[in-house]
């Protein structure tokens, strides 16, 4: 954006605020005392206040926000440095790129000449210098007559271009014709390419268009009844509106094309969303594709935050940082999944042998729970992308609101790791009243098991319950010299030394238990 800064108080101001200028890179094109030269008869003069015409350069979309985005760049330089600057005047300039035809430069030398040799122009003639066109075109074709020169521009450019003496290049004199090759396929005349950013916007938008159609069409599919008509209804809408941007992908000509390759793109979407292609005939649910959604979002969101990354993102950027390092230090000392779990069952974590593979694995789990509270910085992201009002950073409920939403966020991801060992624990609960098989979590292997005393039951040393060896109980195995077991008719755990007991695994928790304290030697 090209503004007008009004700077005031005098010579050293002004100094201090062509230094910052400098200092971000936005160049300076021009600068005047306030009521001389372009503001003369505009504003009222004043010999304490100049003008600079600023090229301010930030992250961002261009939309009807951006003249506001950048008075907001230009308010915080004056807050950040203490001088008295205002942004008099925003306007935007187009700096978007020409998107230029890219051209190999080749030798001629190899095509036969275009007026055929003395002699009978008979039809074996003919037919050589066929042949003798066609290999020349395929050897164009394939680069073997390049010149390792590469220019840009439309085929007359590009043609004139080749053949021009570059200043400080090749000694001057006669050299070989040349010619030019588009770099990819073939140029069409009549197909006018937009600017680089506009391109980008309008591609964006036909994506976009894709995404919305194929959502609409499995929420449809998954419906019945009126609902299925109106989902119906919302996918053709959003499929013309996509194939409206589709249309108007070029400046000029490729319509039809552009249509085509829209067309097939999303019957090939909705192929694979409704399962045709590749999914069994299952298909996608509404659930996968908003959670799909939701990872683009946030990958999206987070790129387009960290790349205008500024002392002043610190604070929506500061929450989740430190939330996850704190959490990667408490997975470093311990399983957090296994210490919930072993909480369950009437446990702590040092009674529940897990090996090191299932702690690390149980670790990515809950780090991919806790990355929920990432969604948030990223539409703190987005919404800075698009220059949204409350992202300003003189907005005063801005700042409450994002550390609200990012509490809730946390204390989200908080719920999810709590319900996941919690879930746990309740199949496990559910599996042993039935005396069923047992479920697994994260390397612990619940297992049913007859628990044989090796000494007399005087002398047996138990803590959360009488051992019943008749009947068979759920083992978590040894740990510490330790035995956990699980009593399900009595809800909670039972423990004893590993020297006191042996342990014989079966099948399930239906039968009996073949063992009576008379089967003990008499010495014990």
């Amino acid at each position: 954006m090209l503004v007008l800064v009004e700077v005031r108080g005098g010579q050293r101001d002004w100094d201090e605020a062509e230094r910052v200028f400098a200092e971000r890179d936005w160049p300076v094109g021009a600068s005047f005392v306030r009521g001389e030269e372009a503001s003369s008869g505009v504003l009222r003069g004043d010999l304490s206040a100049r003008l600079y015409s600023v090229e301010v350069r930030f992250f961002g979309a261009r939309n009807r926000r951006t003249g506001r985005a950048a008075a907001w760049h230009v308010e915080r330089l004056a807050w950040v440095t203490g001088l008295e600057m205002y942004a008099r005047r925003c306007e935007p300039m187009d700096r978007d790129r020409e998107q230029l035809t890219v051209w190999w430069a080749h030798t001629v030398a190899h095509r036969p000449p275009r007026v055929p040799g003395p002699g009978p122009w008979t039809p074996t003639a003919r037919l050589r210098r066929a042949v003798a066109v066609a290999r020349a075109r395929f050897t164009e074709g394939s680069g073997y007559h390049d010149t390792g020169t590469v220019v840009t521009g439309t085929a007359s450019e590009a043609r004139r271009v080749s053949r021009m003496d570059l200043p400080g290049g090749s000694a001057p004199g006669p050299r070989p014709a040349t010619d030019v090759r588009p770099l990819y396929g073939r140029e069409r005349s009549h197909i006018v390419s937009r600017r680089a950013e506009d391109a980008y916007r309008r591609a964006y938008r036909v994506l976009a268009g894709l995404l919305t159609t194929t959502f609409c069409a499995v929420v449809a599919h998954q419906q019945s009844g009126v609902r299925t008509w109106v989902w119906a209804g919302a996918a053709v809408l959003c499929f013309l509106l996509g194939a409206w941007s589709a249309r108007g992908i070029f400046e000029s000509g490729g319509r039809a094309g552009s249509l085509l390759l829209y067309g097939a793109a999303g019957a090939y979407f909705l192929a694979v969303s409704l399962g045709v292609i590749g999914g069994d005939g299952r298909g996608w649910t509404p659930l996968q594709m908003l959670w799909a959604f939701a990872v683009t979002a946030t990958v999206g969101g987070i790129y387009l935050l960290v790349r205008q990354w500024t002392w002043g993102e610190w604070l929506t950027w500061a929450a989740p940082v430190a939330f996850t390092a704190v959490a990667s230090l408490v997975v470093a000392s311990g399983s957090v999944l296994h210490a919930l779990y072993a909480s369950g069952v009437d446990l702590t974590p040092e009674d529940l042998d897990v090996p090191g593979v299932w702690q690390a694995t149980s670790a990515v789990r809950l780090l991919s729970l806790l990355s929920y509270a990432l969604f948030v910085p990223a539409l703190w992201g987005i919404a800075k992308h698009l220059h949204a009002p409350f992202v300003s950073p003189f907005e005063r409920l801005g700042t409450p609101l994002y550390v609200l939403a990012q509490v809730m966020v946390v204390g989200l991801c908080a719920a999810f790791a709590v319900d996941s060992a919690g879930s746990a624990v309740k199949d496990f609960r559910t599996a042993a009243a039935r005396k069923g098989e047992l479920p697994s979590y994260f390397g612990v292997e619940p297992e049913w098991a007859c628990v044989e005393p090796t000494v007399p039951a005087a002398k047996l040393s138990t803590r959360g319950g009488v051992l019943r060896p008749e009947r068979p109980y759920v083992s978590f195995g040894e740990a510490g010299g330790t035995v956990s077991l699980w009593d399900e008719p009595a809800g909670k755990a039972l423990q004893m030394p590993a020297e006191q007991v042996r342990l014989v695994p079966v099948a399930d928790g239906k039968g009996r238990c073949a063992f009576s304290y008379e089967s003990l030697p008499k010495g014990d």
